[in-house]
C-alpha cells in the first residue's frame, strides 16, 4: 500500500498541480499587494479620497462590524487574477502548435474486397 502511495505522490500531474499552488500563493500575494498599494489609492483618488479598505458598518457598541470595503478589494482582487489569468491563457494557446490535420481515412476492409472482387470477375 505504501509503494502504491508513493506511486500516486510521484506521478508528474500532482507534482505540475504541487508547483502550480506554489505559484499561486507566491502570485496571489503580488497581486494583493498589487490591489492594496497601487490599484486602490488610485481608485480612492477618483472615488473622493474614500479608502475601500476601512469602510465598514458598526453592529452596536460591542466592536462587531461588518468590513465591506474589505470585500471591495477582494473583488477587485478577484477581477484583476482573473484577468490576467485570461491573459496567460490567451498567450499560451497561440504559442501551442495547431493539431496536424488527420490523415484521410483509407477504404475500408469491405471496400477493398469489393474491389478484389470485381477485379478478380475482369
Amino acid at each position: 500500500m505504501l509503494k502504491e502511495f508513493r506511486s500516486f505522490i510521484m506521478t508528474g500531474n500532482l507534482i505540475d498541480i504541487a508547483v502550480g499552488l506554489i505559484l499561486a500563493v507566491a502570485v496571489g500575494g503580488v497581486v494583493a499587494s498589487f490591489v492594496a498599494d497601487i490599484m486602490m489609492p488610485i481608485v480612492g483618488y477618483f472615488s473622493g479620497g474614500v479608502d475601500f479598505s476601512t469602510l465598514k458598518i458598526e453592529l452596536g457598541d460591542k466592536g462587531a462590524a461588518i468590513h465591506y470595503g474589505k470585500w471591495i478589494n477582494t473583488v477587485i482582487n478577484l477581477v484583476i487574477v482573473g484577468f490576467v489569468l485570461f491573459m496567460v491563457m490567451k498567450a499560451y494557446n497561440k504559442t501551442k502548435k495547431p493539431a496536424e490535420a488527420a490523415a484521410p481515412a483509407g477504404p475500408t476492409q469491405e471496400e477493398l474486397l469489393t474491389e478484389i472482387r470485381d477485379l478478380l470477375k475482369k
